[in-house]
């Protein structure tokens, strides 16, 4: 081969994968448009509409990047991104798309311009490492539920609505510390949105379901609880062996011995049964007529959380045949369970198991209900993680502070990862930047304001008032972040850069004749 040919055949490969590069950072930065205009307190809403004219109006970058519709393969990573930046803290997600597609906008730009994408990588992941040492150290632990900071910070993520940041902070209390540090824990689960509804906190678990009869009673003090994990039903025989006189004195004996078990339970006091799957016509009538209120057909997230409050045991209809004094080492006890009638639901209240709090919010619409359910899960989410990790000054104040501490560290970076350490400067700036701009200010100036003034008086509190566009300490005006969220969005951030800027070519994968996995 000619040495003109390599050179053309160069020429060819490096144009292959700038053009691959170009257009998954082209795909990245539509889903970013979708909701960068969201973030900050002057954000605006997304419209988002189905194909059969549904539509939902929010300013939630959970929800939308959710409900958004696409198909480029790089998009769907961003968004899977922002999914595990919910599912770990429950908020900043879009934090974390901003600076995902900063990070990948910036390194793009570098690769354009011939610094190789290793280097670019390279110096991403030290950039990235020093933002995250800094913002760590900048974290101001809260110790107590009382700390005003905690508040802010629910306020914060509620988006101004102190009714849900008030309903986060009591919930939160109610739990207690250990049970928030539990990684299996999440206090967003507690929220529960109802129409009609007044908003209203309690020490207790709300079951979405109604008791089996109307004639059980409709509430019960002082309760044992009995939770089987399974069907509570006589065993079946098969048809044809009814038909012989073994198989229905087998038939008579197994009614016989399931009506034994339904007394047991009634001796042994139990005054709330829960089963998972049916519950028997003979069963109901018999618990009925003993004053037990009974729940059926409850999904394994409520018999878990039943037996987590309450203490008891799960069981399976076979472990009802146990002698009394074995059975009741299976119950659980609570002080009140009580069907609300009006609501069609089921709350069980003051469990001698582990603390459960649930938060009830009230709502006028569907459309209503459903915004501030997802407003409530952010603030639940930012109260655990502010309380867990610490609080770090909002507004994009903290991501200014570590860009600046980026930057000098980009002055003992030798060779061309330097560019790469430029890019995590640029993208830290750039909440900042969106903040500013949809508060309807010049973004370029009032960063290079707020960046003069952190450097003067070394602060990194220090951002934009975005009702005056003065220079403004954001602890000050309340505006706090957990340090959680920054630092899982940034880190997030990072790893879904890399992966795009690491993709060298885009390949159609042929049709291997298996279905597509679901979302």
């Amino acid at each position: 081969m000619s040495d003109q040919s390599r050179q053309i055949n160069k020429g060819s490969d490096v144009d292959e994968r700038l053009a691959a590069l170009l257009a998954n950072a082209g795909a990245i930065r539509t889903v970013a448009a979708a909701v960068e205009g969201t973030i900050g307190p002057k954000g605006l809403n997304c419209m988002l509409v189905d194909r059969f004219g549904d539509v939902i109006i929010t300013n939630d970058g959970s929800a939308i990047l959710d409900k958004i519709d696409v198909t480029h393969p790089a998009s769907r990573m961003l968004i899977n991104t922002a999914k595990a930046q919910d599912d770990e803290v429950g908020d900043g997600t879009t934090t974390a798309t901003v600076l995902a597609s900063a990070l990948i906008s910036e390194g793009t730009n570098q690769v354009v311009r011939g610094v190789p994408v290793t280097k670019v990588i390279e110096g991403i992941r030290l950039g990235v490492s020093e933002a995250v040492s800094y913002i760590t150290e900048q974290a101001k632990q809260i110790s107590d539920f009382d700390n005003p900071l905690l508040m802010q910070t629910a306020l914060v993520s509620a988006r101004g609505q102190n009714d849900l940041a008030e309903l986060s902070v009591k919930a939160a209390k109610l739990v207690g510390l250990d049970k928030l540090a539990d990684p299996a824990f999440r206090l967003a689960d507690a929220v529960v949105s109802k129409e009609g509804a007044k908003n209203e906190v309690f020490a207790g678990l709300i079951i979405d379901k109604e008791r089996m009869s109307r004639q059980m009673p409709r509430s019960v003090e002082d309760v044992k609880v009995l939770v089987v994990d399974d069907a509570i039903e006589p065993e079946h025989i098969e048809e044809d062996a009814l038909s012989t006189e073994a198989g229905f004195a087998r038939y008579m004996s197994l009614q016989a011995e399931f009506r034994e078990n339904l007394k047991k339970i009634v001796e042994l006091g139990v005054r709330f049964v829960v089963a998972a799957k049916a519950i028997d016509d003979s069963a109901e009538e018999l618990f009925t007529d003993a004053g037990i209120l009974a729940v059926r057909r409850l999904s394994s997230r409520d018999i878990s959380r039943l037996i987590d409050h309450t203490g008891a045991r799960p069981i399976k209809r076979s472990g009802l045949k146990k002698e009394p004094d074995e059975l009741a080492k299976f119950l659980g006890r609570c002080d009140r369970v009580y069907e609300d009638e009006q609501l069609g639901h089921i709350r069980v209240v003051g469990g001698a198991g582990k603390p459960a709090a649930t938060i009830l919010v009230g709502a006028s619409t569907q459309e209503v209900k459903e915004e501030r359910d997802r407003i409530a899960k952010d603030a639940t989410s930012a109260v655990q993680a502010a309380l867990l990790s610490g609080v770090v000054a909002g507004g994009g104040a903290v991501e200014l502070a570590a860009a600046r501490k980026v930057s000098n560290l980009r002055q003992g970076v030798r060779g061309m990862a330097a560019y790469g350490v430029d890019c995590v400067a640029e993208a830290l700036k750039r909440p900042l930047m969106q903040i500013v701009a949809n508060a309807g200010f010049n973004p370029l100036e009032k960063v290079e304001d707020a960046a003069a003034a952190q450097s003067q008086q070394d602060s990194a509190s220090l951002a934009i008032d975005c009702d005056t566009g003065d220079v403004a300490d954001m602890f000050n005006l309340g505006v706090t972040d957990p340090a959680k969220v920054k630092l899982y969005a940034i880190k997030a951030a990072a790893e879904v850069a890399e992966a795009v800027l690491r993709i060298n070519v885009i390949i159609r994968k042929r049709d291997d004749g298996s279905a597509p996995r679901s979302e």
